[in-house]
């Protein structure tokens, strides 16, 4: 996810707690942990798809599902 997203994110995290958010505020606020959470899962799926462990004979084998 891009760092000014992310700041984003926070800068609003910040001001819910101080002051509080309107409307469109609280919508973008979802919106971007919606677009957060759903790359933070791509990442790691794709992670441990590409992860693999290995036996004590040695063998590597795919994690599985």
């Amino acid at each position: 996810m891009e760092k000014h997203l992310i700041e984003r994110i926070n800068q609003l995290a910040h001001k819910s707690k101080a002051e509080g958010l309107t409307e469109e505020e609280k919508q973008e606020q979802k919106q971007l942990r919606n677009q957060y959470r759903a790359e933070f899962r791509r990442n790691l799926t794709d992670q441990l798809e590409h992860t693999y462990v290995m036996d004590e004979n040695g063998n590597k084998r795919k994690l599985g599902k």
